[in-house]
């Protein structure tokens, strides 16, 4: 049986039924997400990643890591802990806080997400950054959190987006910052409509044809390696694979997918990777030739080599963070809503502020320095 043969069994099995329980627990979980998050925005990452910045922007990066890192592991431990998720790390075990490039594949919507997972295992959860749809930058609360913590926002071409990506990219070079900047070189997710057309235009190329992953974007690649090289510690190839079935965003929000998530991680120190973009070029598509093989057995034997590289969230430190993130949610929206109206004067401007920054991509400029 090939590994398309495989993924279409997997697609067809869920690992539980999608109960009213389930249903009811899930949107409980999505109202919390929402509403700690615009909470967490509006009365501390407005001060944290707005005003201190024009101070100091490592103070304002280091300020805006904890509120909103605190908010991020909300999403492993709802992953994890409440509905089950089983999250399987193999290959090489990472030091903890490396400033680092990671590259992906992208199977589905939310592998970003798991991302999460091991961001949060090395204490960088708070400093992760991706390179994603600018469309994503508008939306309400989920939007101005991309924004404030500094995504790149992109058209997906190049011609477009390389005088954006370079701008963002010149501004993460300080060494003091921890820095996990997440980039999914396939440019999209991955569905056998895609992988047809990536396919042809492989043969027609001269191009290996992949089975699991799409042929990479070197170019977004390169720029990201070129302009960081200096303060990178080290590039992290991650594979990600899904069983039994690949989940949708809803999957993981009512808990019935997916049933385990394997995070395969190689470090690459950057002394093993070339200089020249004609090699890093080659580079990236050999990279993801043995990723489509390591799919194509992790498909055939159901796991990745070398599992067990990293260790179970810790129960108390989630439920700890959990508690401190409801009570200041709690504390806040009882100052918004039976407080002077002035609170809620300010929770207005801070929104139209944010909803025009994250539309338009400004941020401050430091006029102090501390």
């Amino acid at each position: 049986m090939d590994s398309g043969s495989v993924v279409g069994l997997m697609e067809d099995r869920r690992r539980c039924r999608l109960t009213t329980l389930r249903v009811i627990r899930g949107v409980l979980c999505l109202l919390v997400l929402v509403l700690t998050a615009f909470v967490l925005l509006v009365y501390c990452g407005f001060w944290t990643a707005v005003i201190l910045r024009f101070f100091s922007v490592h103070h304002s990066r280091k300020a805006s890591a904890f509120f909103f890192g605190s908010w991020i592991a909300l999403w492993p431990f709802f992953f994890e802990k409440i509905n089950k998720t089983k999250v399987v790390f193999s290959g090489d075990q990472v030091p903890a806080k490396e400033r680092v490039l990671l590259i992906a594949n992208h199977r589905t919507e939310v592998d970003w997400m798991y991302l999460w997972d091991l961001a949060l295992r090395k204490g960088c959860h708070g400093y992760i950054k991706y390179i994603l749809k600018s469309s994503l930058m508008k939306l309400p609360v989920f939007g101005w959190v991309f924004y404030m913590m500094e995504f790149i926002p992109v058209e997906r071409k190049w011609g477009v987006d390389a005088s954006t990506v370079r701008d963002m990219l010149s501004k993460f070079t300080d060494p003091r910052d921890p820095l996990w900047l997440a980039v999914f070189p396939e440019g999209t997710d991955f569905t056998e409509q895609k992988c047809k057309k990536s396919q042809k235009y492989a043969s027609e190329n001269g191009l290996p044809a992949l089975k699991n992953v799409l042929l990479p974007k070197t170019k977004g690649f390169y720029a990201c390696l070129e302009n960081l090289r200096g303060s990178l510690d080290a590039v992290y190839d991650i594979t990600i694979g899904y069983r039994h079935r690949c989940p949708s965003f809803l999957d993981n929000v009512y808990g019935v997918d997916p049933a385990e998530v394997h995070i395969h991680v190689n470090r690459v120190s950057l002394s093993e990777l070339p200089t020249s973009e004609v090699e890093v070029s080659s580079w990236l598509m050999n990279t993801f030739s043995l990723k489509d093989k390591k799919l194509s057995d992790f498909y055939r034997e159901g796991h990745f080599p070398r599992e067990g590289s990293e260790q179970a969230l810790s129960q108390s430190k989630c439920v700890v963070n959990f508690i401190f993130v409801m009570i200041l949610t709690g504390t806040c929206t009882y100052f918004t809503f039976y407080s002077s109206i002035w609170f809620r004067i300010y929770v207005s401007s801070v929104c139209a502020y944010m909803a025009s920054a994250s539309c338009f991509h400004f941020r401050p400029t430091p006029i102090f320095r501390f």
